[in-house]
């Protein structure tokens, strides 16, 4: 849908951040989702809960998951189960692994030498608006670097602080190496925190 005069869109900015309003935030998705005819949803997940019910809810739609990379808090190790990587992926979702875009080897000169890199620069710049809006930004352009989604086409990305969801944008993905044309179009929910 092209949007070619002003418009008010709502914005819900919840009291407190975390997974007590990862319903809602749901049901906000959903809702402006079918407004638009967007039809990809990229989601965050660190333990899986989050983008099953994603998955469950957003029938008919691209769901896309985005885990921590592997080996992100321990070795050799992924954060989500595979029973529950099985179950997104049953009920429709695709699961997405990879390097963080405002990781990679950023976070390795930061833990070697304790000074910061561009990606935390950035990230924490994000940060401003909340955690979650570093992460919706990340989820897309990971998403678009892996070819789940297009760059010519809106999509809604969903993240949170830490687990759940509360944050939510409508936003134009782009590649990594693009990311200064990355644009946020609507934010539809954060924390007012």
């Amino acid at each position: 849908m092209e949007i070619t005069t002003a418009i008010q869109v709502p914005c819900v900015y919840f009291p407190k951040r975390g997974p007590d309003n990862t319903e809602e935030v749901l049901n906000i998705v959903k809702k402006r989702a079918e407004e638009l005819g967007i039809k990809t949803i990229v989601i965050a997940t660190t333990k899986g809960d989050t983008a099953l019910k994603a998955a469950r809810l957003f029938k008919g739609y691209r769901v896309i998951a985005v885990t921590h990379a592997h080996g992100f808090r321990t070795p050799d190790n992924q954060e989500v189960p595979e029973e529950t990587l099985a179950d997104i992926r049953e009920a429709g979702g695709i699961v997405f692994t990879g390097t963080h875009i405002f990781a990679a080897t950023g976070r390795a000169v930061r833990k070697k030498f304790q000074t910061y890199e561009i990606e935390d620069i950035i990230a924490s710049t994000l940060r401003v608006m909340g955690d979650g809006m570093k992460v919706v930004c990340e989820i897309a352009m990971m998403a678009a670097d892996a070819g789940l989604v297009r760059t010519d086409e809106d999509i809604i990305s969903i993240a949170g602080s830490g687990r759940g969801a509360d944050t939510a944008v409508v936003i134009k993905p782009v590649n990594v190496q693009n990311f200064f044309d990355l644009r946020v179009k609507e934010l539809l929910c954060k924390p007012r925190f």
